[in-house]
C-alpha cells in the first residue's frame, strides 16, 4: 500500500474548502472502495450502499459515482459518462520503485513504464474502472 498522511475531514457541499475534490465514474463502488483504501493509502470517508462512497488522501477527497448515482446520469444529449479517459490524479510517492513493486504483486495494471522528467519520476496505472492514477517522485 502507498502510505498516506491523512488527516483532513471530508468535505460538504456547504463548507469553504481549499481541499482538491475529484469525481470518478465507477462500476463497482465497493470494489474501488477497497482499492484505493487498500491499494493507495486512502481513507473511507463515507459511503451510501453500492450508489456512492467518498475516499479522501490529505486534501484529496476522491468522490466515486457508481451506475446508479446522480453525478453518473446520463447527458442531456444522451451521452453516458464512463470511466477512464487520460485526465488524472497525481500521487507523490517518496520511493516511486517500492510502489510500483507493491502495486505489481496486488496485480495492479499499470499504463506506461516509468518516465523521467526535470520535476521527477512517473508512472500511470489504472483503478480497476480504467481510471488513471499518477505516481510521481519528485527529485
Amino acid at each position: 500500500m502507498i502510505a498516506s498522511g491523512n488527516s483532513a475531514a471530508a468535505p460538504h457541499a456547504t463548507d469553504a474548502t481549499t481541499a482538491a475534490v475529484v469525481r470518478y465514474q465507477v462500476l463497482d463502488v465497493d470494489r474501488s472502495v477497497s482499492f484505493y483504501t487498500e491499494r493507495m493509502g486512502f481513507r473511507l470517508d463515507r459511503q451510501f450502499g453500492a450508489v456512492f462512497a467518498s475516499v479522501s488522501r490529505g486534501d484529496l477527497h476522491l468522490l466515486l459515482g457508481g451506475p446508479g448515482s446522480s453525478g453518473s446520469r446520463p447527458m442531456p444529449d444522451g451521452r453516458r459518462q464512463e470511466p477512464g479517459g487520460w485526465n488524472r490524479i497525481v500521487l507523490y510517492v517518496e520511493d516511486l520503485a517500492a510502489s510500483i513493486a507493491a502495486l505489481e504483486r496486488a496485480g495492479v495494471r499499470f499504463r506506461n513504464d516509468v518516465e523521467i522528467g526535470p520535476g521527477g519520476k512517473q508512472i500511470q496505472l489504472e483503478d480497476p474502472d480504467g481510471n488513471p492514477i499518477e505516481l510521481h517522485e519528485p527529485r
